[in-house]
Order: structure tokens, then sequence, then C-alpha cells
């Protein structure tokens, strides 16, 4: 077998002296499985081997390493030429010193890499033969051997390279390929000596078209062709010993030639059944964390047969995950940046996979779990024997006033005795969008007051507090809406009795809009937002970890004032409160029924200003309230931290983590195209489609269940939701770069504000986007291209590669989305006329064309 005393940490390419005690050592590794070895240079030490070899019995084909003797320019390579000089005149010496020298093999594979003509390499070879005794030859590929006459008339033996691996050979014909190379030999040169000098197969590595490196293969593929080749009477030397780590010059497969791995153990059974050294390992840590992944479900109430199934088999496959990543981690020398690139992808992806098994989870829970049990609706609260007074604020900073008119209106025109609403203008110095609210106030009693706050500081919960403080002492109970909200005249009659129960400290009502109907792109962003609170909020809701919003919501005074009021240090003031609330220890509840419409974004930029201000938001109150989810520092149960700590990974966590792995991803790809470096392994990538996958299927099946939309609404709803991806991971950078940011209000109700943003809004995620999925077509498109290598390393038709171009399309799509939006909201598609009038064109083209017609256009439905 070949022979390379290297060990881990030595790189077979340089000139490090080797060591006669590592030489040593490893030939005593090989001695009890081999009965000769092959080396390839006879400097820097390696011209030891064959003496120290002697001492055990095993005899040596010695070998001379010839490199090209000129350079580029053609002119000679005088240090070169001093090397190879050194290597022939070392080689003579070792065949003449140790008598277990049976061969000199002169020059390895020297013309398949152009460093030498045949008749230069035959004369060198006649200079050896001249001045020892044993046969000579050099060792090329066996395609070499059939069109090089004058060389195999040179040598006294042909030792050809038999490699099936590098002729894409797959990997159950390798050893019948591998024959009939041989046979072809046979026929080419009649009666002369034929040596398989070469023959193997890789044990890891990327497939090479349908050469596929295994450790299984590796193992069959040898001991079958031993086999067969004893049988045969062919002589034969099996490359190599042992793995080298160093060994960078063949790609991704040239560490992994050897029958021993670099510590020197055996990877595969000589005789008897053929297994995966780590295979138990594996498989048992696998089983052990699919226990701890499962061990949760015993705790889960309510849990039916079919939900905990779909649980237990997707922490099974997140376990097997975390096996295959630990046995790659075991199986692979990984190498240089090789530990940055597999650590960083694995503390990215760890969160990835937890929000992979929260939206099964999610998932597994509305389609196989039990319905919802805690929703308001579900409690029919009685007739209250008493009507607790309510005190209803309603911020407003620099809002139409006709808009606000309308939220006046209709707080109006609610069906409840007892209640005051306060209208706090903050910092709108223009007395034009301030004196008609007052007007209007004003003439509908006093039971509305209004309030000029001209310099507010903190916010809109500087303005709330403000509120506070003028809320009339016997309101028990406190309601918020947004400044654009027309409530149901039914909302406190329903909800306030909720507040009965003492122990209850916040109702919370969903949002929803009432001008869907402006555009296409309006109608999109309103079945984004549904989705939220007609999936995520009733589930966590079942286990009272709702997430407080702001507008329609109802709070107990107490609990407000126990939790601190609200808070300026954070610019989600609602969602902070919320959590002190529930922190404290009092129960929140959720209903599903609409009990207010308000308006949505204007554009496409303010939809990702009002998303980038709940995330940044969503930031700041993790670093403010982190410490209450440590043991015994608030009244969360663990049911409510789980809720929310996941929330918080799966929302900030994985949309900031799957924008920095695309980046990531995009700037790896020069170095694949240009410097051949290896691309991620599908340990690393899988996840990223699975969590894609898993995605789009909680989406799909959640919307067609919880959410009242139509196919159409729903792929609307789709697209802009993943089009917030880069918001939101900008969000959470700014959140690592500013302690505060200013407060941003989103642009509503058609005025000024509404044309801030006058360039394109969504160019970088255009940029991103364009460059991930045009990187991610060239990949597929080079690497399955006839004829194309990709790369210095002749890489074609790589699976991983195959595998790394989906994933980089995968995560082109929220980047893509994003850029889809921008340009599709200036477009005349984003009008429900011009789409009213495509619909009609295309319904009446079978009777343009002459055939039979498909039926009456159905009516449009209402926007």
């Amino acid at each position: 077998m070949s022979f390379a005393p290297f060990s881990r940490h030595m790189s077979p390419e340089g000139e490090a002296p080797t060591n006669p005690d590592q030489v040593r050592s490893d030939v005593k590794a090989v001695a009890p499985y081999t009965r000769a070895i092959r080396t390839y240079s006879s400097t820097h030490g390696k011209e030891l081997i064959a003496s120290i070899a002697g001492e055990q019995g095993i005899r040596v084909t010695a070998g001379a390493w010839l490199n090209r003797e000129t350079d580029k320019q053609g002119e000679l390579d005088r240090k070169a030429k001093a090397g190879n000089d050194k290597e022939i005149a070392n080689v003579i010496e070792v065949a003449r010193r140790n008598r277990n020298v049976d061969a000199v093999v002169v020059g390895n594979e020297t013309m398949l890499r152009g460093d030498m003509k045949e008749g230069e390499l035959a004369e060198l070879v006649r200079k050896v033969k001249r001045q020892v005794n044993v046969p000579v030859t050099t060792g090329e590929i066996w395609n070499t051997w059939l069109e090089t006459p004058e060389l195999a008339s040179s040598v006294d033996f042909i030792y050809a390279h038999i490699l099936p691996y590098w002729e894409d050979v797959p990997a159950d014909q390798v050893v019948d390929y591998t024959i009939a190379a041989y046979d072809r030999l046979r026929a080419a040169y009649p009666g002369k000596r034929i040596v398989v000098g070469e023959f193997g197969w890789p044990s890891h590595g990327y497939n090479r078209g349908a050469s596929v490196p295994d450790p299984m293969w590796q193992a069959k593929i040898i001991r079958d062709f031993v086999a067969r080749a004893d049988a045969l009477g062919i002589e034969y030397n099996i490359i190599e010993a042992f793995d080298l780590p160093k060994k960078q010059n063949e790609g991704s497969v040239g560490q992994y030639w050897g029958v021993f791995d670099a510590d020197r153990n055996l990877k595969f059974p000589l005789t008897g059944p053929i297994f995966e050294a780590t295979y138990n390992q594996t498989a048992i840590l696998a089983l052990l964390l699919g226990v701890l992944f499962t061990l949760p479900l015993l705790r889960m109430r309510d849990l039916t047969v079919s939900q905990g199934l779909v649980l237990a088999g997707a922490g099974n496959g997140v376990a097997a995950w975390l096996a295959l990543v630990v046995d790659y981690w075991m199986n692979h020398y990984v190498m240089g940046g090789d530990y940055i690139t597999l650590a960083l992808s694995v503390v990215m992806l760890v969160p990835l996979v937890f929000v992979l098994l929260y939206r099964i989870e999610e998932l597994a829970a509305v389609v196989f779990g039990r319905s919802p049990a805690r929703l308001v609706e579900a409690q029919k609260p009685a007739t209250p024997s008493r009507f607790p007074k309510v005190s209803i604020h309603v911020p407003a900073y620099r809002e139409p006033p006709e808009m606000l008119k309308q939220t006046i209106d209709a707080l109006a025109r609610l069906e409840y005795p007892n209640f005051e609403a306060i209208i706090i203008v903050n910092n709108t110095p223009d007395p034009a969008m301030v004196e008609p609210v007052r007007a209007h106030c004003e003439l509908l009693g006093e039971r509305f007051k209004f309030i000029n706050a001209e310099k507010v500081a903190g916010f809109k919960a500087g303005a709330l507090r403000i509120a506070l403080d003028a809320t009339a002492p016997d309101a028990e109970i406190i309601g918020v809406i947004d400044a654009d909200y027309a409530v149901t005249p039914d909302w406190l009659k329903d909800l306030v009795p909720v507040f009965d129960d003492p122990t209850v400290g916040l109702v919370q009502a969903p949002q929803d809009h009432r001008d869907g109907f402006r555009s296409p792109l309006h109608e999109a962003m309103n079945a984004e937002y549904a989705g939220f609170f007609d999936i995520g909020m009733v589930q966590r809701n079942e286990d009272d970890a709702i997430v407080v919003h702001g507008t329609m919501c109802l709070v107990r005074r107490a609990a407000m004032v126990e939790a601190g009021n609200w808070s300026s240090d954070t610019i989600c003031e609602d969602t902070d409160l919320g959590l002190s609330i529930a922190e404290n220890g009092w129960k929140t509840h959720y209903t599903r029924k609409r009990y207010g419409y308000g308006l949505l974004p204007d554009t496409f930029e303010a939809f990702k200003k009002q998303r980038h201000r709940w995330a940044y938001g969503g930031f700041q109150i993790i670093k403010k309230h982190w410490r209450r989810f440590l043991p015994n520092n608030s009244r969360l149960t663990t049911a409510q931290k789980r809720h929310f700590v996941l929330g918080w990974i799966s929302w900030l966590g994985s949309e900031s983590v799957g924008a920095f792995m695309a980046l990531a991803s995009l700037c790896f790809v020069p170095f694949v195209l240009l410097f051949g470096v290896s691309v991620p392994a599908y340990v690393l990538t899988l996840p990223i489609v699975a969590t894609f996958l898993v995605y789009a299927l909680h989406f799909v099946s959640l919307y067609k269940m919880r959410v009242a939309t139509t196919p159409m609404r729903m792929v609307g709803a789709a697209i802009a939701a993943s089009a917030v991806q880069f918001t939101v991971a900008k969000a959470v950078l700014d959140g690592f770069r500013y302690k505060d940011l200013a407060f941003a209000r989103t642009a509503k109700g058609n005025n000024w504000l509404a044309g801030a943003a006058r360039s394109f809004p969504a160019l970088p995620e255009l940029v991103i986007g364009s460059l991930l999925l045009l990187a991610g077509i060239a990949l597929l498109l080079l690497n399955n291209m006839p004829g194309v290598a990709l790369t210095k390393n002749d890489w074609r038709h790589i699976r991983e590669i195959n595998f790394y171009g989906i994933a980089l399309m995968v995560q082109s799509l929220p980047f893509v989305a994003a850029a889809l939006i921008g340009a599709f909201e200036p477009s005349k598609l984003n009008d429900f006329a011009t789409l009213r009038a495509f619909r009609t064109k295309v319904a009446a083209l079978p009777r343009r064309l002459g055939l039979p017609a498909a039926g009456p256009v159905p009516p449009a439905v209402a926007e």
C-alpha cells in the first residue's frame, strides 16, 4: 500500500523533514496488514523509510518525486532541477543499500501534470535503470500508458494508476471497471509485466458525477478488488495507508483515501461484516437526544395521540440532525478556516432548529390538538350586575383630524353606560390638526376629554401617562386604542365582564383594518396581520402568554399601577406593560372576535418602518426583562416563559439569523467559484431547506384552518410576511448598536407623511435577493452543464453544490419578496379595477377563439 508517514498535523505538500520515530511507528501500524509498501519521495527523511521497513520484513517500492524543471517562460528552474537531481540520487542510493527494495518508481503522474514530456521521462527512467539492480518504472494513469508506447518500452514493467473515482464511475461498477482497464493494458502490451500502481476509493468528500465517496463503499470496493485481484494473479498497490488531513491538493477527497484514519485506526474490518466505525455511537447519541427532546411532552396538557406523535417525530428528527453534526465532526478532518465555518454554522443553525420545532409544535396543536379553551368568546360572559367605569385613552401624534374624528364618533356609539374617553394630542404644533379635534370633543359633551400636550417626552408612553393622570378617580379599567381605530358598539359590553374575575389584569382584542380595499397590496398586508392574531395569539392565549399590542386592549387600573405605568424606556410600551403585568401574576385573556378596525400603513415603506419599530422595541424588551425570566424572579409560569422566549427566538432570532446566513452564504459563493473552497456539507444546509419547507407547510395549513381569507390573499400574506425579514434583522442589529432610537410613527390616513419615502422602498433587498438568486442559478447551471468543470478542482455534478444552490435560492425568497412588493406597489397591477379588467379579458378569451364558453364570470368579491 502507498505509505506516507505524515501525522495528522503534517502536510505532505511541504518540505518538513520526516521524523524517523513517526516512520517506525507507522511501519509497525501497517506491518500486520501488508507485505509491501510504496513511497513517493526519497528526500526530507523519506529515504529512511526503506531501512526502517526492513526491520519489519516489509518490501519497498521506492519512489522519486519529479517536478517541472522549467518555469512558465520556459527558462530552467534551477531549484526544481536541483530537487529532481537530489530525488534521483537518493532513490538510487536507497535501492543500492536496502535489500528489501524490490522496485523503483521514477516520478508520479509526471506526464498527467504536464511536468515532463514522454521522451524526457523515458530518459530519466533509463538513467536510473543503468544504476540499480531492481526493476524501474514510472507511475502514470492507465490511459497515459496506452498513449505512450515509448515510455512503456523504456520501463521494466507497467505501473498503472487505476482510480475510477476520478473517472466518474459508480461505486458498484468500480471493480469491474478496474479489471477491464487492466485487461486493456495487457492487450496493448502482451508479455509485459503490469502492476496496478494505485487503486482505492475515498471514504468522504464530494461526489464526482456518479462517483460517490462513502465509508461503506470504500470498505466493500477495496475488499472486493483485493479478492478479485488475488484470484486473477494481479499485482496491486492500494492507495493509501493513512488518511492525510492536510492533503489539500486533491479537493475534498484528498484527505480520505486511507485504509487507516489519521489516528492509525483501521477504518473498516478487512474480513467479516462491514459496518461504519462510528455508527453505534451516532445512533446511541441520536436516541438519547431524541428522548431528551420528547420528555417535555409528558408535561404537556391535553396532548392528543396524533399531536404527540408529530412532536415526538420532530424531536427525534432534530436529535438525528444533531447526532449527524457530531458524527460529521468525528469523521471529517476539520482544518483551518473550516473550524470557524462549522462552529459559526452550528451556532446559527441551533436557534433555527428550535424555531422549526416551535412551528411544528404550533402546527400540531392547531391541526391535531384540541380546540382552544381560553378564548373569551368561549366563556360567554353573563350580563354584569354592575358596570365598572372604563377610561378610554386615545393618543394622537400629528394625525389627520378627519380620521381622528371617525375614531371619536365610534366611541360615542359604544353600548356601555359608564365610560369616559380622553383624547390626547401630543407634540402636534399645527393648529389645523388640533383645533378640529378639540371642537369635536366639546360637541360630544363632558364624557370626551381633550388634552393638547404640546411638548411631551417619552414618545407615546409619555402621552399615555398624562392621560392616566387625567383619568377619573373612579375608573377601574383603562382602555387603549390607536387614533385610527373605529371600535364596534359591543366592545366594552362584551369584554368588561371578564374583569369580574379579580385575578384578571388585561383583556386583549385583535387588530383589524377597514381599508384593505384600497389596493391588492393593502389587502395582502391585512391578511398578513390576521395570521398573527388568528393563529399565534390564539395558541399563546392557551398558556396565558399573549403579546399585548396596545390598541384594543383593556387593562385593570390596579394592574397597570402595580406594573409601573407606561414606560418610555422601550418604544413598544404596550408590549412592555403587558409583560410586566404578566410577571406580577395577573391573568391575561384574548378574544378572536374583532371589536375595532383601524387603518393599514399607507405604503410598503411605512409597513417596513412599523415592523422595524416592533422588532427594535421587542429587542429592547428582551434586554430589559431577561432577568425576570430567571428562576424565582417573577410570577411567570414555565409555560409563559417558554412561549415568550421561543416567540422571541422564532421572530427576532430566526429572521436575523436567516438574513445573516443569507449574506454569509452569498459572500461564500466567490470562494467556491474562484478558489474551489469547500461548500457547506448537507448537514449544514439541510436545516435551511427543512425550515423553509416547514414554514411553508405551517403557513398554508394554519391559514386555511384559522384565517378567513382566500387563496390569493393567503399568497399575498406570505409574500408580505417574508418581505420584512431583512427589516427585522436590521432592527435586531440596531438593538445591538443603539440604546435608543426615535419613535417612528406609522404613516396612515393618506396624509403628507405617506409620500416621505420617495425612493424604491426595497433597494437593499433587491440587490441582495438578486445576487442570491443569480448565484444559486449559476451554481446549478455550471455544476450540471455537460463538459464544464466548476473551479480548478474540476468539480462536476457535485450534489453538495446543487443543494447549496437550492439553499441560496431559498434564502433569496424573503429579499425577492420585498423587491417584488417594491416594484408591484406603484404599478397598475396594484389596482383592483385593473385586476377585474384582466379577469374579464381572460374569461372572454374562449369566445374570441371560438371555444366553448367556460360559464359566466362569477361576481367580484366586495373589496
